[in-house]
């Protein structure tokens, strides 16, 4: 017999199968303090949280019987993943159970927008009868671009579809292929920003997606466009875009999230007339609320049961000799995945993961979901991937992942070699432990460098030509970025080259965009680690 306990308001309808469970014992406690935790935690194999318990170290090491830890949603920044892992203790969560919800808000808002419906209510009730200022559009016939499409985004392709609409949709890792079964046209952010009538987010908030859509892009889109953001606040200049809708660019948004939440009393958005806003109601339904707790209520009845469960958001238990020995190359692998994902173009089609030496020897699975969780986090964000499910989102997005093992390591006792397949090129770094120094990138394509991946790195493709280096410290120091070292590294003399520059801050994007334009310099990336 298991014990249960449930120490958040939790839908009585989601967790149902655990209580008819004949092997389950299920105890509701809402409200309970740390030490009142502490004090009966010991008694029970599972856990049940939302948002409001905090699951502390303290709390697992009294849960001498804990198996499990259910977080019925998505975040799970309140339970301290570490402690679990160190204890063997599952932490798992439900990511699935707000597509539908969130994918039909974003329909509403679109209607919302097309039609000016809270504008147009708020006359009416107030006992003007206005039929003349509230002149809308249709959805038939209009392109709508989707930035994102993971499983919300893809929901609302679906159903875009039915109305009529043509899709574009941009994702990083979105095949032609993948496209095509979707019933879709895969297409660049300026190919939707130039083209879509319509268009709406679903990506993670991160370094490379804050401020996706700015003020270059509102320049250059088709006068009348209509938004809409029901992902992530960020994602969109929010500034940049109220700007956009005063010059006649854009012709109305509709946002259910804010940069900042809640808005400031005298954000823009909330007075604006063109401007629809919900306070961040995307994953706000009776069915969502029940769907993320009958998905973690299932994982949890296997987990007890010792059956084969999915959506664990730490890393199982690893054998303490094999634990040992690919520690020191967990944070190599992530970082090296991370560094490769920055510097190549196009959606990834393969992962080719190669360990040379002694790694050879060993089983590297773990070390390969290091690997795949740096190249995913970069584009997915650091909240939707994690070394347990890195795996698993890769294969669902078409990803092909091979692992290559060579006993023989040229001038390292070990190796790891990542390289990227897409449908524009394909990249290669490698890296190893240096003693004393620790996770060092040993070569970046075919060019030995010698480089720490880490902080704010700036990648230069160039031709190996005298004062290269020269016009480039130049130009940076003109622009304040102060270079803390410089790699270079060189087949041929006065063949291809590339710079690897560590700086003190981020570089600008126009600061890019100036390198670009020197005299023998191919292409500059940012890279932050």
């Amino acid at each position: 017999m298991f014990k249960v306990l449930v120490s958040d308001p939790i839908s009585d309808l989601g967790i149902q199968q655990l209580v008819d469970a004949e092997d389950i014992i299920v105890d509701k406690k809402p409200g309970l303090s740390e030490d009142e935790l502490v004090a009966i935690i010991g008694e029970y194999d599972a856990l049940l949280v939302r948002s409001q318990t905090r699951v502390t170290a303290r709390i697992m090491e009294a849960g001498k019987l804990l198996k499990v830890v259910g977080r019925a949603g998505v975040g799970v920044d309140n339970i301290d993943l570490d402690a679990a892992t160190q204890r063997g203790i599952i932490v798992i969560n439900a990511p699935d159970g707000n597509t539908i919800t969130t994918c039909e808000h974003t329909f509403a808002m679109m209607m919302a927008v097309a039609r000016h419906i809270p504008q147009a209510y708020m006359k009416t009730v107030n006992g003007v009868w206005d039929r003349k200022s509230f002149l809308g559009v249709e959805l038939r016939n209009k392109v709508l671009g989707v930035l994102g499409m993971g499983r919300i985004g893809s929901e609302v392709a679906k159903r875009a579809k039915a109305f009529g609409m043509d899709i574009l949709g941009y994702d990083p890792f979105m095949t032609e292929e993948r496209a095509e079964k979707l019933g879709i046209k895969l297409a660049s952010v300026e190919e939707i920003v130039r083209n879509a009538d319509f268009m709406t987010v679903h990506t993670p908030l991160t370094p490379e997606t804050h401020h996706m859509i700015g003020k270059d892009q509102f320049a250059v889109m088709k006068p009348g466009m209509r938004i809409v953001n029901c992902a992530r606040g960020g994602i969109i200049d929010e500034i940049a875009l109220v700007d956009a809708i005063d010059n006649g660019i854009v012709a109305g948004a509709a946002f259910d999230v804010f940069e900042v939440e809640p808005p400031a009393e005298d954000h823009p958005f909330l007075k604006h007339p063109k401007i629809i806003v919900t306070p961040h109601l995307g994953a706000s339904t009776v069915e969502a609320q029940e769907n993320v707790a009958i998905d973690v209520s299932e994982q949890v009845l296997h987990i007890l049961r010792d059956e084969p469960f999915s959506n664990a958001v730490n890393m199982p238990p690893i054998p303490a000799g094999l634990q040992s020995k690919l520690q020191p190359y967990f944070i190599l692998g992530e970082k090296l995945g991370s560094f490769i994902s920055q510097m190549t173009d196009g959606p990834v089609q393969e992962i080719v993961v190669g360990y040379s030496g002694d790694l050879a020897e060993v089983d590297t699975q773990p070390l390969t979901r290091y690997v795949v969780k740096g190249i995913l986090s970069h584009h997915l964000g650091t909240e939707q991937v994690n070394v347990v499910n890195s795996m698993h989102l890769a294969k669902e997005r078409d990803v092909n992942i091979v692992v290559q093992k060579s006993h023989i390591s040229k001038d390292f006792t070990n190796l790891v070699t990542v390289s990227l397949r897409t449908k524009k090129e394909d990249r290669t770094v490698a890296g190893t432990l240096l003693t004393g120094y620790g996770p060092r990138i040993v070569q970046i394509d075919n060019f030995p460098v010698d480089v720490t991946p880490e902080g704010n790195l700036i990648l230069i493709s160039h031709n190996d030509k005298p004062g290269i280096i020269g016009r480039v410290g130049t130009l940076l120091g003109t622009n304040d970025v102060n270079i803390a070292t410089m790699q270079v590294g060189r087949q041929l003399e006065g063949g291809s080259a590339i710079m690897v520059l560590r700086v003190d801050k981020g570089t600008p994007k126009e600061v890019l965009e100036q390198l670009t334009n020197l005299t023998e310099l191919n292409t500059a990336k940012e890279i932050k680690i």
